[in-house]
């Protein structure tokens, strides 16, 4: 408030009063944050899961809801761990020239 130039002065308890709001809106953000993380059972919180909460809450959406980046469209193409988990077998990926994988490493010379 005080880097606003058309502000000239802030009483000591307005000040006080909007760092306590803004503390509360926090607290409020990160629980129903934490909620959505919980209900799509994940471990993370992500902007996905933050947006999905101020969605939720219309007060909070009516001003904040802009700020959010566009959610990513879903594509046709799978993701990294939908490719992981239909791989039938490991298959191993050619190794640059000169260089050798971490398996070489571990493995008995004979």
């Amino acid at each position: 408030m005080k880097l606003d130039k058309d502000i000239g002065k802030v009483n000591s308890e307005a000040l006080f009063l909007v760092a306590s709001s803004t503390e509360l809106f926090l607290q409020f953000l990160a629980e129903q944050s934490g909620r959505v993380t919980l209900e799509k059972k994940k471990r993370t919180v992500r902007t996905e899961h933050m947006r999905v909460a101020v969605k939720r809450h219309r007060a909070t959406a009516d001003f904040l809801l802009d700020s959010f980046s566009e959610p990513p469209q879903p594509s046709d193409q799978q993701t990294s761990m939908d490719r992981v988990k239909s791989r039938p077998g490991k298959k191993k990926k050619p190794v640059p020239f000169a260089t050798r994988s971490i398996d070489a490493f571990f493995q008995k010379f004979s």
